[in-house]
């Protein structure tokens, strides 16, 4: 089966299958998009069947935007025995050897979720099938691929495999977080995913760490500015509305009623030195004000994208996190202009990244850095 498939938030298909084709086609690897509205993946068909396994080797994951997890298809079957689930996906497995794990997985719908039970139940006796058959080693190996079987309904799946070095280790590629009882809101979430996803946690101490500066543009009622005060840093929270009153009397955060387009760090003094990159010598600043920028103001996306642009320009932060709202048409494009402003107005200075998280709706999250403050093996 010359295809790969693509996980997603239900609702943003077409979205990911805008972006799979592009990113395929700038590989010359060459296919079409086939896409079930609300079905929460996506199946690219490759024309070539070695482009399936070009595209799951050197398609970076962690580049894509809408796709939670990707993966190289094999095989498909339908119409099986409700009193035998196993024996089909087995024998569908022929050519498959030597995977290192197994993971019986199913949309993030509420038909999927129905699944979930059973597939639970279903993993044990399947794992024993497929390593007496050889597909799978007798014991769990990381380094090696992983082999999927993804349920579509109660009799269909899709089987294929991701390599390790190139898929998201968490079950469907969700990130579960529990909701801290004492946040003053649940977009809290959303800060502490882009936190895991966009800054390794052996960097945590050196980039959100205590005692560190931070400012939150519309901060209000605080959710964004709890997990910054739960990493014991300081904040300056900006926003016409009330903050939360537990997070006041922290001690650590100072709340200025003011617009988040129109605040401006106090003016301090940047010193400015000379790097080379890409044997260059360009400058860039030694001690921005602010060690993280955040910001999820409900505005239009291009203005927000604009002034993340204009803090990092200025040297106001070194890094930030913001979430860019997407109209409920032209999503896609929108999210596309908006990353266009980045680009034109930030140069190779900076490292960009952007990921509808799993605690995102209808937006995405994006992570701006000066590249000389991310380590050279922790930039993606």
């Amino acid at each position: 089966m010359n295809g790969i498939l693509l996980y997603c938030r239900p609702g943003y298909e077409k979205e990911c299958a805008a972006e799979i084709q592009a990113r395929a086609t700038a590989m010359e690897a060459y296919g079409f998009a086939k896409v079930t509205l609300n079905s929460g993946y996506v199946v690219f068909e490759c024309h070539s069947a070695d482009d399936v396994d070009t595209i799951a080797k050197k398609l970076p994951l962690s580049s894509l935007i809408f796709a939670r997890q990707m993966i190289a298809l094999h095989a498909r079957v339908d119409d099986m025995p409700l009193y035998d689930r196993v024996n089909p996906v087995v024998a569908a497995c022929e050519g498959i050897e030597g995977m290192g794990e197994l993971r019986v997985e199913m949309p993030d719908t509420n038909e999927g979720k129905e699944l979930s039970k059973f597939c639970r139940k279903y993993t044990v006796p399947l794992r024993q099938s497929l390593r007496k058959a050889d597909h799978l080693l007798a014991k769990e190996n990381k380094n090696r691929p992983v082999l999927h079987v993804f349920f579509i309904d109660n009799v269909s799946v899709y089987i294929g495999y991701s390599y390790s070095f190139n898929n998201s280790p968490l079950p469907m590629g969700i990130m579960r977080l529990k909701f801290p009882s004492k946040a003053p809101s649940r977009s809290t979430l959303k800060l502490e995913e882009a936190f895991h996803t966009f800054i390794p946690a052996d960097q945590w101490d050196r980039r959100i760490g205590g005692a560190m500066r931070a400012v939150d543009l519309g901060a209000c009622p605080g959710g964004w500015t709890y997990q910054l005060v739960q990493r014991s840093m300081f904040v300056v929270a900006i926003d016409n509305g009330a903050m939360a009153e537990s997070l006041m009397e922290t001690g650590q955060v100072k709340h200025y009623e003011e617009d988040g387009f129109k605040y401006e760090p106090a003016k301090t003094t940047i010193a400015w030195t000379n790097r080379k990159l890409n044997g260059n010598k360009i400058k860039v600043p030694e001690n921005p004000p602010v060690d993280m920028l955040v910001c999820d103001m409900i505005e239009k996306p291009e203005r927000v994208a604009r002034l993340m642009c204009k803090w990092l320009l200025n040297a106001w932060c070194k890094e930030a996190i913001f979430n860019l709202k997407l109209p409920l048409k032209r999503r896609y494009h929108t999210l596309e202009d908006c990353l266009e402003i980045l680009d034109k107005q930030l140069d190779d200075r900076f490292v960009i990244q952007a990921k509808h998280l799993y605690h995102d709706r209808d937006e995405v999250t994006v992570h701006v850095a000066w590249s000389h403050f991310i380590p050279d093996d922790k930039k993606a």
